[in-house]
């Protein structure tokens, strides 16, 4: 067997070394082609996705984003762990019915447990929760606002001109802690759950955390056991069915959807009882215009404004005549004239 000599053996070697090169480049290409055709096309990829002679660096950029990703995992964990919403979205019950309907379970509780009267949750805070949030401060608080006043052209798109109508009918709980009038079966729940998936969907895109791992159930809250921990102290452990026996298929009647308030839940309730409210959207007319309390309120101090005004200035422009040199003057020296000449002819 032949040795070959040391000029054929650089020969080859050079030869294979230009074929790897050749492979090489020709593999690099292939790949930035596939790229190319990604949704990320935009980034300039020579210079993030390029394959590179110096594994060190692209090890050390891995480490430090597997760092960057862990750190945003457990920011993301945190903030998790602490939330706690503070507001809501709601739709506040104003239909009289049904607020007599709920007054009527509730007594009849309270008549069967006396207990359970602490348990009630008050007539003006009547509500059906729609989205629950965490709002920390008051930059937090006015892109709430945003994002409720963002809701309302769709919701008025999905109802097209059309009245939401609620009807509420029977009685439920939450693991028997928690009473509730139910929402009648139909299709205004399908509505319902659309926009609630939208204001979801709106919050959190502008960065609130918002919603909660349970599915959306919407429910009229008449009482719950949490109001008052004296209760289970005392061995009152769950709501009884046989206290709301005879409500089970009630009929409460409807509440048409006009309103829908951003509430909190912890600062101190308006005097009617309702929540605070630091802003709401208005969703066509309720009952074909007619006004709701607050704006019989408004209404009726405007009218007593009015009437204070309008006594002010007529006794202002009585006064004012008094006080003129012009017609009081004359007849008081008419009078004075007339006495005199009866003097005069007294005296004759």
């Amino acid at each position: 067997m032949e040795r070959a000599e040391a000029g054929e053996i650089n020969s080859n070697e050079c030869e294979n070394e230009s074929r790897k090169k050749k492979m090489s480049e020709e593999f690099e290409a292939n790949i930035m082609d596939s790229l190319v055709d990604m949704p990320f096309a935009t980034v300039d990829i020579q210079d993030d996705c390029r394959i590179t002679d110096e594994p060190q660096i692209n090890l050390k950029r891995s480490q430090e984003n597997e760092w960057i990703k862990s750190d945003q995992v457990k920011k993301r964990k945190k903030k998790q762990k602490d939330y706690q919403p503070n507001y809501f979205l709601s739709i506040p019950i104003t239909n009289k019915e049904i607020i007599k309907g709920i007054k009527m379970v509730q007594n009849a509780i309270i008549q069967q447990d006396e207990r359970l009267a602490k348990a009630m949750v008050s007539d003006g805070s009547f509500h059906i929760t729609l989205l629950v949030m965490q709002l920390l401060n008051e930059d937090e608080v006015n892109i709430g606002i945003d994002a409720l006043l963002e809701l309302k052209p769709f919701i008025e798109e999905l109802l097209q001109g059309k009245h939401l109508t609620l009807p509420f009918q029977g009685i439920g709980t939450f693991g028997n802690q928690v009473g509730f009038v139910k929402l009648a079966e139909g299709d205004h729940i399908n509505s319902l759950l659309e926009i609630a998936e939208t204001a979801n969907r709106t919050f959190q895109e502008k960065g609130i955390l918002a919603g909660d791992s349970r599915s959306f159930k919407p429910h009229l809250t008449f009482m719950k056991l949490s109001k008052s921990p004296w209760l289970r102290k005392n061995g009152v452990k769950k709501i009884d069915p046989d206290l709301y026996e005879k409500f089970i298929s009630h009929r409460f009647g409807e509440e048409i959807l006009y309103r829908i308030d951003l509430c909190s839940m912890l600062k101190k309730k308006q005097s009617n009882g309702y929540y605070h409210c630091e802003s709401s959207i208005v969703i066509g007319e309720k009952n074909g215009g007619e006004p709701d309390d607050a704006e019989l309120v408004r209404l009726s101090k405007r009218l007593v404004e009015n009437a204070v005004l309008k006594a002010v200035q007529q006794y202002l422009e009585e006064t004012q005549n008094k006080n003129k040199p012009g017609e009081g003057s004359s007849v008081k020296t008419e009078a004075a004239d007339r006495n005199g000449n009866d003097n005069e002819n007294n005296r004759k």
